[in-house]
Order: structure tokens, then C-alpha cells, then sequence
């Protein structure tokens, strides 16, 4: 049968608490000063906050008297104001609430220090008030909000480089994992404490670390494990030099008999829990631990069939653990007991104290007491055996699920928790270090801004310097084209002079010498010839017509040599691509009254419109009009091609070249189109006929 050995969390925050012996032993002074007292403190000039600090937490007065004088105290610190010195204070009443067990008031303090340091951003206290509130939900038996304070204060040390408190922290977690029998987790929380602790003289702290992993073994029965880590407990006790009110030896000296009572060594177990009671002083600054002691001697003696002060250490234990209302204790030595009186053949005090243990269990809902009661039951009421059986495998059933849920509980608390934002802003060194970073970002962001923009703009240029060096091609083909059609003019006109002066010049020459010479002659031979020389003028007129003639094709060959350039175009379209090209340029168009600038941007237009068609249209007919309507030049390109959706290829850089060039001719763009319905492209330009080109 298991004796209570899990080690006492609160002896540090209790060390100022006058023991239950002390108490007892003052009953009657302070019966006898009680009006004394009440004198002396109604004689209090005048209100002192550390006065009523000091009054609230005299263990000589009642616990009402207490609490009142806690309240002045808080009442006094709400009217200061709300600096570090404050929050000291605070933390001074929401101890006072602890020691003496007022809960509400303790959670109500602590509340109170958090929502203050959340509001000056001050992480330290914070922090503290974070493990204050995982006290007191660790005392209410609430484990997953004590887990989860405990947890925020972690993350809050772990910011702040604060080991020893990180350590603390994380020992406090540990124990919670262990009470919840999550004993895997547990261990990894003392080693994680264990880290933080290297190189730090945190004795204190060291010393429950190895207690806690001793306890934790002893449960696991890795018991050589177990052993080592109490003789590592107990080695830290030797070198240093701990209050005895701490009472450190006793508690390790019992853990370790408590190990050697499961190894079934009952006379080393037996040792230990002597040596554990000769500590001085044991009885008056922890009695718990002293019944405990007390119990588990009783308990190991009996083991040893050793007579000799039983059953009357069990009495006193249980009368000790009964007067402290210590309910676990109390379950462990009832069945204590009602082995002993089982090992008598007294079945009927066997199954008293038995049922005693398991009724207490049932009440307190302590379930692992519950299952060590009913596991006695069937040993002292074999007649009753199997309902108890039955009953221990439900409960135990209902326990694993329980703790298997409280230790996913905690997972998802440590592991699916948002990551604690970082809440002590103002901090130096944080803060400098906030500011780097959003410096750095911000020149990070400036210098990308830059080298982006200069990068558009190197586009840009290179995009304007492509469409000047496209401008000059179209325009030295204008150029070219004009000085072919120039050479040819001239040849021309040298031909024409030659026609006319070697030919018709000559010929009416000898007409008019011929005219002259008939003039005298009135005969029918000379009205004949005369009729012959009118005849060659008719000739020499039609001569004279088809040069004009020629000159009027010249001329319009000079007008249309940006039409021949685009029909150059045409020509390359329906050479090089399958689709189906119609054109037609109306004649009607007076392309000298059109700027170059203008024909280049066409021409571009042009060219844009037909690689699109071919590129990305899959287009099997392509029709190209030029028209003039009311002083406007009409450009109309369409398709039969598959279409696109106009808002989404707005931003495309080929339509935009289209919008831009139309713009530049103080023209109109209009653009339809629809999925598998083709493309149209119609672009309206205004003639000026004030202007008029060399072309």
C-alpha cells in the first residue's frame, strides 16, 4: 500500500507561517492579550500601510482581524500612485492573502497587479502576477489554468533572460504535470529547468528539481533512477546551509523511505524515516511532514513485524493529519490501519477503517485514493470483492481518460497558443532593437523602391529609344521612297525635255515653215498639204497630251508613296501568314494633307495590330480598310480570331503602344471584342488641311 510522500510546493512561499504547535501553544496568551491587543491597535494614531501589513500578517490574530487589516492596506495602496513601489506593495497583500487561505482575495490581488503591469507594459511584474495566478489555481485544483499561467509567465522569463525565475516557473509546471500524472512531460519540464539553472546559485531551486525527479521515478519504478536523484537532493542539503524551517533533510530523508518501502527493503526505509524524525525541530515547523514521517515508520515497522509502538504511532499520525484537516493524509492512514488490524484477524476494524478511507475518497473525489481504498476493500471483504473489482476498473478507466485529456490539455496550451506577443515595449534595449529593425526595413524598402524606379525608367527609355530608332526606319523609308520617286522625276522631265525638243519642238518647227511657205499657194495641191500639216498638229497635240499625261502619273506617285510603303506590308502579310488578307485604301484620302508623324504612327499601328493577329488572334481572315469620313482618316483592322476580354488586356503593352500612338495623332481609339467572336480595331485621326507634307 503507497504512503503520501509527494513533496510540499508551498514550504517556500510559508516560510513566515507560525507553525500549528506555536498556534497552540499561543491559544490561550492570546485569549488572555486578546483585549490588550484590541487596545494597542484602536491606540493607532493614525492609519500606517505597514502597520496594517505587519497586523495582517501576525498568525496571533484571528483571521478576520487579518483580512481586515489587509483590506486597509490595499485600500491605502489604490489611493497611491501606481509606480513600482505600488506594485510591491500589492504583492505584499496578495501574499498576506495566501498565508492565510483567503483565495478570492489572493486572485483578486493578483488580478489586479496583471491588469496594472499589462497597462504600464511592464513584463517583470507581469510575469509575477502570472505565476501568482498559476498558484492560485494550482491550490483550487484547477490544473489547466494554472498550467496556462504558469506557461504566459514562462514565455514572459524566457524574454526577459531571467533564469531563475524561468527555472521556477518551469519546476511549478512540472509539478502540475506530475499531480496530473503526466509523468513524461513532467520530466522534461525539470530537465528544461535544470538547463536555465547551469552556472546559477540557485541551490533552492536545484534541491526540488532533484526531489521532484526522485518522486517522479519512484512513481515510474525506475527506482535506482530515483534513489540517485534524492541522494543528489540530499547532497545539496549537506553543502549548504538551508532554514531548518524549511525542514529540506526531513521531507528528502522520507522520500527516499518511501522509495525503499516499493523496493520492499523495509528496514532502509524504516532508517530513513527515523533519521527524517530527529531532525530538530521537525514537529513544530511542519507538522504535516512530521505525521508523515510518523505514518510511514508505523507503516514500515509493521512491514518489519516489529510490535513496538503500534498501533499507537498510526493514532497519533491520524490524529496530527485529522487536526490539520489533511483529507489525503488521512485516507493513507485509515488504510494503514485497516492493513495492521487485517494483519490481527480483526476484520471488523480492518473493514471500518477501510470503509472509513474510502467514504472520505469518495467525498473529496480524489480518485487514486479512491482506487487504493477500494484495492484494500477487496483484501478485508472478500465477500464483497468483485462489486469493489468492478467499481475499481470503472474508475480507473475513468481516471486514465481524465489524465490523458488533461495532458493533451496542457499540449495544446504549450503548443497551439499564439505566440506570446512581446508586451514589455518599453524596454531600451527592445525598443532599440525595434527601431533597427524597422529602420533597416525602411531603407531596405526605400533602396528596392529606388533601384525599381530606375529600373522602369530604364525601361522607359530604352522603350522611347526603340520607338525613335522604329520612327527613323519609317521615316528614312519615306525618305528613301521619295528620293527614288525624285530620281525618277527627274529622269523623266530630262526624257520629256529631249521628246519635246528633238521631237515636237522640231516637228511643229517644220509645220509652221511648211504653213508659211503655202500661204502663197491657193491651189488644191497646196489646200491638200495644207490639210496634211493640220493633221500632224492634231498628231503633235496628242504628243504633247500623253507627256502631260505622264507627268499626272509622276505626280501621284510622288502623293502615294507611304500607300506603296503600306502595300509593301500588305504584300509581306500575305507572303509570309495563310490567313486571308483583304485591303483597301480609299482613294478619296488626300495623304498630302497628313503629317509624317502621323503616317509613321500608322505604319506602327499597323505593324502592331497585324502581329497580333498572327501571334495571338489564330485569325483566318484579316481585313484592313483606310477611309476618309467627314475631315477624319478612318483605320478600321479586323478579325475572325478567338477574341480576348478587353479589362483584362487594358494593361497589355501592345494595346498600349495603340492607345499611346492614337493619342499622339489627336485621335480616338475604339477596340471590340469577345471570346470567339474575333477583334475590331477602329481609329479616327482629323485631317488638318492647313498642313500639308512634302510626301
Amino acid at each position: 500500500m503507497k504512503s503520501f510522500s509527494i513533496f510540499d510546493s508551498t514550504q517556500i512561499l510559508l516560510l513566515n507561517k507560525i507553525n500549528y504547535i506555536l498556534i497552540f501553544s499561543l491559544f490561550i496568551f492570546f485569549g488572555c492579550t486578546k483585549n490588550k491587543i484590541a487596545i494597542q491597535t484602536t491606540n493607532i494614531s493614525q492609519d500606517s500601510l505597514s502597520t496594517y501589513l505587519t497586523l495582517a500578517n501576525d498568525d496571533r490574530l484571528p483571521f478576520a482581524y487579518k483580512k481586515k487589516y489587509n483590506q486597509k492596506a490595499l485600500a491605502i495602496i489604490m489611493s497611491q500612485k501606481d509606480d513600482s513601489i505600488n506594485k510591491v506593495n500589492l504583492f505584499k497583500v496578495a501574499n498576506r492573502y495566501y498565508n492565510m487561505k483567503d483565495w478570492q482575495g489572493y486572485f483578486d490581488a493578483s488580478k489586479l497587479i496583471l491588469d496594472r503591469s499589462k497597462k504600464n507594459n511592464d513584463s517583470v511584474n507581469m510575469a509575477k502576477a502570472y505565476t501568482y495566478l498559476g498558484d492560485y489555481y494550482g491550490a483550487k485544483a484547477i490544473s489547466d489554468s494554472a498550467y496556462f499561467n504558469y506557461f504566459k509567465a514562462e514565455k514572459l522569463y524566457l524574454h526577459l533572460n531571467d533564469n531563475y525565475n524561468l527555472a521556477k516557473t518551469r519546476i511549478g509546471k512540472a509539478n502540475l504535470q506530475y499531480n496530473e500524472n503526466d509523468y513524461f512531460n513532467c520530466e522534461i519540464a525539470v530537465f528544461k529547468a535544470l538547463k536555465v539553472l547551469k552556472g546559477i546559485n540557485a541551490d533552492e531551486l536545484l534541491y526540488e528539481a532533484y526531489n521532484l525527479l526522485g518522486i517522479l521515478y519512484n512513481e515510474r519504478e525506475e527506482y535506482d533512477r530515483a534513489l540517485e536523484y534524492h541522494n543528489k537532493a540530499l547532497a545539496i542539503i549537506d553543502n549548504q546551509s538551508f532554514s531548518s524551517v524549511l525542514q529540506f533533510k526531513a521531507s528528502s530523508l522520507n522520500n527516499m523511505g518511501y522509495v525503499y518501502l516499493n523496493l520492499k527493503n523495509y528496514q532502509q526505509a524504516k532508517s530513513n524515516f527515523e533519521k527524517g524524525l530527529q531532525q530538530e525541530n521537525l514537529f513544530v515547523n511542519k507538522p504535516k511532514l512530521y505525521a508523515m514521517l510518523l505514518d510511514n515508520l508505523a507503516y514500515s515497522k509493521f512491514k518489519l513485524k516489529e510490535s513496538e509502538g503500534l498501533p499507537e504511532q498510526f493514532y497519533r499520525a491520524l490524529k496530527i493529519r485529522d487536526s490539520l484537516h489533511l483529507t489525503s493524509g488521512v485516507i493513507i492512514n485509515k488504510t494503514h490501519l485497516s492493513e495492521y488490524f487485517a494483519s490481527k484477524n480483526d476484520t471488523l476494524r480492518a473493514i471500518q477503517y477501510s470503509k472509513q478511507a474510502l467514504t472520505l475518497s469518495r467525498s473529496t473525489n480524489r480518485l487514486r485514493s479512491v482506487l487504493e481504498t477500494l484495492k484494500q476493500m477487496e483484501t478485508v471483504d472478500p465477500k464483497n470483492a468483485s462489486k469493489y473489482s468492478k467499481e475499481y476498473i470503472q474508475i480507473n478507466d475513468r481516471l486514465q481518460k481524465a489524465e490523458r485529456k488533461m495532458g493533451e490539455k496542457f499540449s495544446r496550451i504549450e503548443y497551439e497558443t499564439d505566440e506570446i506577443k512581446v508586451e514589455n515595449t518599453n524596454l531600451e534595449g527592445q525598443n532599440k532593437k525595434l527601431l533597427l529593425i524597422f529602420g533597416s526595413f525602411i531603407i531596405l524598402a526605400i533602396l528596392l523602391y529606388t533601384i525599381k524606379l530606375q529600373k522602369v525608367k530604364q525601361r522607359e527609355l530604352l522603350f522611347k529609344q526603340q520607338q525613335q530608332q522604329a520612327n527613323a526606319e519609317i521615316y528614312n523609308l519615306l525618305i528613301n521612297q521619295q528620293n527614288t520617286i525624285e530620281i525618277n522625276s527627274i529622269k523623266e522631265k530630262k526624257r520629256v525635255a529631249r521628246e519635246l525638243h528633238d521631237g515636237v519642238l522640231g516637228r511643229m518647227f517644220g509645220v509652221r515653215i511648211n504653213l508659211d511657205s503655202l500661204n502663197k499657194i491657193k491651189d488644191d495641191s497646196g489646200i491638200e498639204r495644207r490639210l496634211n500639216y493640220l493633221t500632224e498638229l492634231k498628231n503633235i497635240e496628242q504628243d504633247i497630251r500623253e507627256i502631260s499625261h505622264n507627268l499626272n502619273r509622276e505626280k501621284s506617285e510622288l502623293i502615294n508613296n507611304f500607300v506603296a510603303i503600306v502595300a509593301n506590308l500588305f504584300e509581306e502579310q500575305k507572303k509570309t501568314y495563310s490567313s486571308k488578307f483583304l485591303a483597301h485604301i480609299d482613294p478619296a484620302i488626300k495623304w498630302d494633307y497628313i503629317d509624317n508623324t502621323v503616317k509613321i504612327n500608322i505604319y506602327r499601328i499597323l505593324q502592331e495590330s497585324l502581329q497580333n493577329c498572327n501571334k495571338y488572334a489564330k485569325a483566318t481572315k484579316i481585313k484592313v480598310e483606310f477611309k476618309k469620313q467627314n475631315d477624319n482618316l478612318i483605320l478600321k483592322i479586323s478579325d475572325d480570331g478567338v477574341g480576348f476580354n478587353i479589362n483584362r488586356a487594358k494593361k497589355g503593352i501592345g494595346l498600349q503602344n495603340i492607345k499611346t500612338r492614337t493619342v499622339e495623332c489627336e485621335g480616338t481609339l475604339e477596340i471590340k471584342s469577345k471570346k470567339e467572336e474575333g477583334t475590331t480595331i477602329i481609329i479616327a485621326i482629323p485631317i488638318k488641311k492647313t498642313q500639308k507634307t512634302t510626301t
